[in-house]
């Protein structure tokens, strides 16, 4: 499955809206994208991940390193999410906790 990754900036926020699945063989496009993102001065990431249909460890673990990477310079990431395959993995893996998750990416930028 493809991975589609875009992004817009409002203000002092980034929306990367991701479409596909996050593999092993994904994962490391969006890590690149991500850390391009916070490397340019976005440090407040809003991911709208409604359109993502699945996400393995290694595309948690891009989330993680990303939110680790944002919270060094005073940022932090939101994730949009509506799917509840999706969900499901956020909720065994405690990264429900870790990461603000919210149905709207309205609701994101206004956290």
């Amino acid at each position: 499955m493809e991975l589609n990754i875009s992004s817009e900036r409002e203000n002092d926020v980034c929306i990367m809206r991701i479409d596909g699945e996050i593999d092993v063989y994904t994962a490391p496009r969006l890590k690149e994208s991500l850390a391009e993102q916070i490397e340019t001065g976005c440090f407040n990431v809003v991911m709208d991940m409604r359109d993502v249909g699945f996400i393995d460890s290694s595309g948690l673990g891009v989330l993680v390193g990303g939110l680790r990477r944002a919270k060094e310079r005073s940022g932090c990431i939101r994730l949009v999410c509506t799917r509840d395959s999706v969900l499901k993995i956020f909720r065994i893996t405690g990264l429900d906790k870790v990461f603000p998750i919210f149905g709207t990416v309205e609701e994101a930028k206004d956290f």
